[in-house]
């Protein structure tokens, strides 16, 4: 009996976070219903205290094996960018929302959200040496290439001159929603951090499929 109610109040709790989120999402009820029920099996091996929530290996898993993610630096990236009460785990609402934009994100949505992957100390700027860092850890350095690393220090130089509007040296998210506007295959200059559309494609599908 005390299982047949904790499954009710679970059940409700779920409707319940689902209608406070409706409308900041790009899912419809019974996607968002899917995304629930996808969460829910993620995690059903979890122990209680990490019953409700993806922790950091759960999450890179997803990313890898679901979304063919394989940069370890923007996984990590991304990680934080889900994970907004900074615990160190997704929840099942910061997995729905931080999904929403992940696969289905206005270009607005996803200008702020490249941005912050690629903001990797989080100061608000994209400095030189964080291009590089994220160029350098996801370009294949090629075995004839005597120095790779001039390669990557050109290319930081060029997406620099391109996109660097206030000519600081920097870009600021200003910058970079700028540059993207103009041109939109800069909204992932500095790596991957959305689905291929063919792997997006494949996961929004599984969302009509009962697991």
């Amino acid at each position: 009996m005390n299982s047949v109610r904790h499954r009710q109040q679970a059940q409700q709790q779920d409707a319940d976070l689902l209608l406070r989120i409706g409308k900041q999402i790009h899912f419809s009820e019974n996607e968002g219903k899917a995304l629930v029920n996808q969460f829910k099996y993620l995690t059903k091996d979890n122990k209680v205290a990490r019953q409700d929530k993806l922790d950091r290996s759960q999450f890179r898993e997803v990313l890898q094996s679901t979304f063919k993610m394989t940069d370890d630096i923007i996984m990590d990236r991304l990680m934080r960018a889900f994970d907004t009460d900074a615990d160190s785990c997704v929840n099942l609402s910061e997995w729905i929302l931080g999904l929403s934009v992940f696969l289905r994100g206005t270009l607005e949505e996803t200008i702020v959200f490249c941005f912050n992957v690629y903001d990797l100390n989080g100061d608000g700027f994209i400095s030189k040496e964080e291009m590089f860092h994220l160029l350098k850890n996801s370009l294949v350095k090629q075995p004839t290439e005597e120095d790779p690393d001039e390669g990557i220090r050109e290319l930081v130089d060029i997406s620099i001159k391109k996109m660097d509007g206030d000519r600081d040296g920097r870009l600021s998210l200003q910058d970079f929603a700028s540059a993207v506007r103009e041109d939109s295959l800069l909204l992932e200059a500095f790596g991957q951090c959305l689905p291929a559309p063919e792997i997006k494609d494949r996961f929004l599908a599984t969302l009509s499929t009962k697991l």
